[in-house]
């Protein structure tokens, strides 16, 4: 009509069905009532449960009362937890007094430059995926991120923060702020009760879109860090294997091993880690070409008959594959594997020789560290603060009591106690009158009792 396109964008959406798979109906009544969602869960809640799913895609969404709850618990509880965790130790900073965090990037703690690069990543990826209309892909980001958050860096900082740290405070603080910009669109209320107690300022929607280049970026902290998971007794095989040596005590902590050995990909052979590659043939993706003979590839590969050349081809039974007719696989050798050992390809590059051998004395440790456990949990039952000291008194039979005899300062540390006792008889603390009586490791038995000094 106006000799120019109706419009520039178009987005569509799928089908809303309700919990019985059929299309959604006020006559049908197949859907939970909105009015218990918004009481129960909140109106986050069910905001969220739409905007991230395949609906804002063109796909067909079935509205049921778990799927509205799986957005509480993966994003919204871990926001709000991560805010309460800060105001916790902010307020409990300097015997009460409390520490007024501030905006800041300066920090040059380890852990602190990975957080903040994650961060100015956020803004970037999740302005663009705006920008697309990628709803959906948009809250995928925020998700991602609060996991990163929450059960890498806090879990991580927690010392830090009991130390009263004033630059994990002013990180967190920071991290927080951005995130709770880019989220408001996505969880309005939630955003705007983190944002104005992080800030005292009027409302998070008034405030600008944050900019990625005011975050540091230190791809190299990221990278590293992010691609090194939660993982038990190893030797890290990597290139610039250098660059993790000022981790290597962090790693140690995270994966809790004793020593933590790092080695060049490009100085090593596999053969120094009792490992060995595998060829696997895809019959499905390598039959339409090879025809008959892909019964033969796949046993020359199964016998070990296959090799890479220079230019990276990968031939098997003298027959050279095509990508995504293969993979090569990296494992531990049968006589490695029976004697304790593990391995694990790090995406990106390199492997991870574990070690799951474990001796008596690492044994007694994670029984101290399952007592810890039972110590927290009791604190939190008889409703102490974070800062309280504790008189505590623990009874377990045999093991137990040579553990935490072996390993009572871990013990004293990790759960703030000034006075502790420790008897190898079960019954001299019974049951009741703040007494906690818990299963730990390897089946023992062991009784607890905490006392607010």
């Amino acid at each position: 009509l106006f000799d120019r396109p109706a419009f520039s964008t178009c987005v569509s959406h799928g089908i809303v069905l309700g919990s019985d798979g059929q299309k959604m109906s006020k006559s049908l009544q197949n859907y939970p009532d909105v009015r218990e969602v918004f009481d129960r869960d909140g109106a986050d809640a069910m905001r969220w449960f739409l905007m991230a799913s395949p609906i804002l895609r063109g796909g067909n969404l079935v509205v049921t009362e778990q799927g509205i709850r799986d957005g509480v618990r993966q994003v919204l509880l871990p926001l709000w937890n991560a805010w309460y965790f800060f105001s916790l130790y902010a307020n409990a900073c300097h015997n009460g007094a409390g520490y007024t965090a501030k905006w800041s990037t300066s920090s040059d703690n380890q852990l602190d430059r990975y957080l903040l690069a994650l961060t100015g990543q956020l803004v970037q990826r999740t302005q663009e995926a705006m920008d697309a209309f990628d709803i959906a892909g948009a809250c995928d980001l925020v998700q991602e991120y609060l996991d990163g958050l929450t059960n890498w860096y806090i879990r991580r900082s927690r010392q830090r923060f009991w130390d009263e740290d004033t630059g994990a405070f002013d990180t967190l603080h920071t991290a927080l702020e951005v995130l709770c910009r880019v989220a408001a669109p996505l969880a309005p209320m939630v955003t705007e009760e983190v944002w104005r107690g992080l800030t005292g300022a009027r409302s998070v929607h008034l405030a600008d879109w944050p900019v990625a280049d005011d975050l540091p970026s230190d791809d190299a902290a990221s990278a590293l860090l992010a691609r090194m998971g939660p993982l038990s007794r190893l030797t890290v095989v990597v290139a610039d294997a250098s660059q993790l040596q000022d981790l290597s005590q962090l790693i140690a902590d995270e994966v809790n091993v004793t020593e933590v050995a790092l080695a060049d990909l490009a100085e090593v052979c596999d053969e120094d880690f009792g490992i060995e590659q595998r060829l696997a043939v895809n019959a499905r993706a390598a039959g339409p070409r090879l025809g008959k003979h892909v019964q033969a590839v796949i046993k020359a590969a199964k016998a070990g008959d296959w090799s890479v050349a220079e230019d990276g081809t990968v031939s098997a039974g003298g027959v050279a594959l095509h990508q995504g007719e293969y993979e090569v696989h990296t494992v531990v050798k049968t006589d490695q594997a029976a004697a304790g050992a593990a391995v694990a390809v790090v995406p990106g590059g390199g492997f991870v020789v574990l070690d799951t051998r474990l001796t008596d004395e690492l044994r007694a440790v994670g029984l101290v560290n399952d007592v810890v456990r039972v110590v927290q949990q009791a604190r939190r039952d008889a409703g102490l603060h974070v800062s309280d000291e504790i008189r505590l008194t623990v009874t377990g039979e045999g093991p137990v009591w040579q553990a935490l005899v072996n390993n009572q300062e871990i013990l004293v540390t990790e759960t703030l106690a000034r006075s502790v006792g420790c008897s190898g008889t079960l019954e001299d603390l019974q049951v009741g009158d703040g007494v906690t009586e818990a299963t730990v490791a390897d089946g023992h038995q062991v009784r607890v009792k905490v006392e607010r000094l």
